[in-house]
Parts: C-alpha cells; sequence; structure tokens
C-alpha cells in the first residue's frame, strides 16, 4: 500500500505541475473540466447507493468548466448566479416530466453534487486566471497539500488522542502538526515569491489566511469522510492507487479553494 502510494504521487506530482506552472488559464480550465468529469462520476457512483442522481446535469456542468475565461469577464459573474436557478429549473423540470418518478430526494443529491464538485473546482480555474494566478493557485495548493501530509506524519509518529470518529485514524496532534506545517511553508514560499517573483504579499495575512484555508481543508477532508460514511464506502473509486479516487485526494482542496478566491482579495 505505502509503495503504491509513493508511486502514485511520483506520477501524479508532475502532472499537476505540468498544469499549473506550465499551463495558461485556458489550459487550466480544460483541465479541471476533466477532472471535475471523473469526480462527478466518483460522487454518482458513490451516491447511487441512495439515490437516482441526474446524472446528465452534472457531467454538462463539468464541461462550462472549460469555457470560463472566454466568458467575458464583465458577465461572468453574473452568469455563474444565473447557473444555480437555471439547474435548479431544470432539476424539478425532471421531478415533474417524470411525474416525481425522479424525486426531490434524487435532485437535492444532484444538486449538492454540482455545487460540491462543479462550482467548488471552478474556483480553482477563477483562482488560475487572477493576476499572479500561478503564484496563488500553488499557494492553495500547498495549503491543502502540506497539510494533508503532515497531518499524515504527525499523527502516526505521535498521535495519541483520535480526533473523530468519522476518520477514527485522524488524530488531535495530526491537524495542529498539519496546520502549523502548513503555515510556515507558505511564509517560506511568499518569501521566495515577494523576494524573486516581484510580489509584496504581507506575512501577516499570509499567516491568518494560511492558518484559515489550512483549517478549512481538513473540516474538507472530514466532510468527504461524512459523505463516504454515509454511503458506507472507504474509497470513492480505485483511480489512483493507494490514494482512491479524484475526490479522495482532493477533498481538501475543493473545500479551499472557494475561500482561498476571496481571501486572496484581501491578502
Amino acid at each position: 500500500m505505502e509503495k503504491n502510494r509513493y508511486t502514485s504521487a511520483l506520477i501524479g506530482i508532475p502532472l499537476v505541475i505540468l498544469i499549473f506552472l506550465i499551463g495558461n488559464k485556458y489550459i487550466v480550465d480544460i483541465s479541471m473540466s476533466i477532472i471535475s468529469m471523473i469526480a462527478m462520476n466518483e460522487y454518482f457512483n458513490a451516491i447511487s447507493k441512495v439515490a437516482m442522481p441526474v446524472k446528465w446535469i452534472g457531467y454538462v456542468s463539468c464541461l462550462s468548466i472549460a469555457v470560463l475565461h472566454i466568458i467575458p469577464n464583465e458577465i461572468l459573474m453574473q452568469a455563474l448566479l444565473f447557473a444555480v436557478p437555471a439547474i435548479l429549473l431544470i432539476l424539478f423540470l425532471h421531478v415533474i416530466l417524470t411525474e416525481m418518478r425522479i424525486t426531490v430526494k434524487d435532485i437535492a443529491y444532484t444538486f449538492f453534487g454540482i455545487c460540491y464538485v462543479v462550482f467548488f473546482m471552478m474556483f480553482i480555474a477563477l483562482i488560475a486566471g487572477r493576476d499572479n494566478g500561478k503564484i496563488l493557485v500553488w499557494f492553495t495548493i500547498i495549503s491543502a497539500w502540506v497539510t494533508d501530509i503532515f497531518a499524515y506524519f504527525v499523527g502516526k509518529t505521535i498521535g495519541k488522542h483520535k480526533f473523530s470518529k468519522i476518520s477514527p485514524k485522524k488524530s488531535i496532534e495530526g491537524c495542529i502538526g498539519g496546520t502549523f506545517f502548513a503555515v510556515i511553508i507558505l511564509l517560506g514560499y511568499m518569501f521566495i515569491s515577494n523576494t524573486y517573483w516581484g510580489t509584496n504579499y504581507s506575512y501577516i495575512n499570509v499567516t491568518w489566511i494560511g492558518l484559515l484555508l489550512s483549517l478549512i481543508g481538513q473540516i474538507g477532508d472530514f466532510s468527504a469522510s461524512c459523505i463516504k460514511r454515509y454511503v458506507d464506502i472507504k474509497d470513492y473509486s480505485n483511480l489512483i492507487p493507494g490514494h482512491g479516487g479524484i475526490l479522495d485526494r482532493m477533498d481538501s482542496f475543493l473545500f479551499i479553494a472557494p475561500f482561498a478566491y476571496l481571501l486572496f482579495g484581501i491578502m
């Protein structure tokens, strides 16, 4: 299992670097669209144990990320706001036209999946499209990855107090350690950015934003565990050996993205 984890990381990390370091905002949009399709499929497979999701609208919603930066900036936010009632309208039409063979519960699970996967992942693409987008998207990635990595190793080394029955392998010591090291490494990352890449970010802002994002990411991790426990699965899929599926690897990253987008406006 450990060997599979490391092998998958050796393959996955260069792919992430290619997308977010070399790719422009359009490449990121297309990549996020493809990844969200895989993640949405994992979510639908999981939730199909308790409901009949309206899958086609979930997949079409994923495709919308690919055209995110083709939409003119002045109407982008209006388009995103309009998407919410439009999706709900289409979903309720399914209930009406099928004479409630598709139920309100089915469309509720579908809409939740679209919010959780598509709208959250959309913010990753929006961050990449900002000024200094490459720097900020890596700030987001580091917040999630470093927290996960150090929470795992600190918890494995000195973790004694279990955090929650929802995810029994996670410890309070691991959660604290993950956040501590995330903030330290983010400060180092911003020092490099300010020194060599021409940015001028406040280290005070980096500290409290890094702290918040790390904590939010851990809530995202527990939230994904809540869903998996609800439908009684261990992983969303076995796509990534030793790691599970796309949603298993991106659960904290997804939750961080919308809050990061907002907080970066302050930083």
